[in-house]
C-alpha cells in the first residue's frame, strides 16, 4: 500500500474510535504530507474507489454510514458553540487562582465537538513547587461553589512549569498535546508544546485550527494572594496536600495495581492527573484492534 494511503487510513482508523469523520484539511494536517498538494486527494479518491473509506459531503470515514456521522459531527459541533460561550467565564475564574500560571483546554471541546453529556477539560499549568496548593484550592472551588459540577470546569489535568514533558508518548497523547487550545498563557502553552517535540513523529505537520481569545493577564492581586504561600510554609503545604491526596487516591482505587494507578492517577511534585476511567488505555486498545482489521501496522 502507498505511504500516503496507510497514514490517511491510520488517521481515519484512529477517529473512528470516536466516530468523528474528517474534512480533508484535517486529514492533511494529520498526515504524512506528500510532495504534491493534490497527491492526498487522488489517494482519498483511490481509497473511495476500493471501499476502503467513505465520503459524505467533503467528510471522510472508515464507515460506510458516513452521513449519519457527519450530522452527528454538526450537531456535536452546534452544541460546542454554547460550550464556547461559557468558556470565558470559567477560564478568567481558573488563571485568577494562586499559582495558575497557563491553562488550555483539550478533550472533545478542542476538536470543536461536544457531547450531551460532555464537559469542558482544563490542562493547567502551575508555578514550580505550588501544583497540588494551586489544585486543592481549584477542586474546593468547584466543590464548594460549583457543587461539584465538572460541566464547565473539569479540572483533571495539572503539570508545573518544570515537567512539561509528557512522560506517556504514544497516539492518544501526542492527539491530546497537539490539540491543546490556550486560552491563557499562549507563550507558556506553546513552550509546552515544544517540549514535546516527540509528538512530531506521529503528526509532522500539524496544524491547529481552533484558536481562541486569550484572556489577559492582571497578576496584581495574584501575586498578594501568593505572598503568604512562598518559602518553606508554601512548601510544607504542597508537599502535605500531595501526600494526602495520593492516600485518598490510593485507598479509593485500591483495586489498581502499581502501574494502572501511575498511569491514571499520577501523583508527585510536578504532576497531577485524575483519569480513573483510563481513558488513554481504551483507546489504544481500541486503535490497535481497527488497525489489525486494516492489515495495518502501528
Amino acid at each position: 500500500m502507498n505511504a500516503i494511503e496507510k497514514s490517511i487510513l491510520e488517521t481515519l482508523a484512529y477517529f473512528d474510535i470516536f466516530q468523528h469523520p474528517l474534512v480533508k484539511d484535517e486529514i492533511t494536517s494529520l498526515c504524512i504530507s506528500p510532495q504534491n498538494p493534490k497527491e492526498l486527494e487522488h489517494r482519498l479518491n483511490a481509497l473511495i474507489s476500493e471501499k476502503k473509506c467513505h465520503s459524505y459531503s467533503g467528510y471522510y470515514s472508515l464507515q460506510s454510514n458516513v452521513k449519519q456521522l457527519v450530522l452527528a459531527r454538526k450537531s456535536k459541533e452546534k452544541r460546542a458553540q454554547l460550550y464556547f460561550k461559557k468558556l470565558p467565564r470559567y477560564s478568567k475564574i481558573i488563571k485568577s487562582f494562586p499559582f495558575v500560571r497557563g491553562v488550555a483546554i483539550s478533550g472533545s471541546l478542542s476538536k470543536s465537538v461536544m457531547h450531551e453529556d460532555g464537559d469542558i477539560d482544563y490542562f493547567i499549568i502551575s508555578a514550580p513547587g505550588r501544583l497540588w496548593i494551586c489544585r486543592t484550592l481549584l477542586i474546593l472551588f468547584k466543590k464548594i461553589f460549583l457543587l461539584n459540577s465538572k460541566k464547565y470546569f473539569c479540572v483533571n489535568y495539572f503539570i508545573d512549569e518544570e515537567n512539561l514533558e509528557i512522560i506517556d508518548k504514544n497516539i492518544f497523547t501526542a492527539i491530546e498535546i497537539n490539540y491543546l487550545a490556550s486560552i491563557y498563557n499562549h507563550q507558556l502553552i506553546e513552550r509546552m508544546k515544544a517540549h514535546n517535540s516527540w509528538t512530531k513523529s506521529y503528526f509532522p505537520t500539524f496544524k491547529h485550527s481552533l484558536k481562541l481569545k486569550e484572556i489577559k493577564k492582571n497578576e496584581r492581586l495574584k501575586k498578594y494572594l501568593e505572598l503568604p504561600l512562598k518559602g518553606k510554609i508554601g512548601d510544607q503545604l504542597d508537599f502535605l496536600l500531595m501526600k494526602l491526596t495520593y492516600k485518598r487516591w490510593s485507598k479509593k482505587f485500591k483495586h489498581f495495581d502499581s502501574s494502572k494507578l501511575e498511569l491514571t492517577m499520577r501523583s508527585n511534585r510536578g504532576v497531577s492527573k485524575h483519569h480513573p476511567r483510563d481513558f488513554q488505555t481504551k483507546v489504544l486498545k481500541e486503535y490497535s484492534k481497527r488497525l489489525e482489521q486494516l492489515n495495518l501496522c502501528q
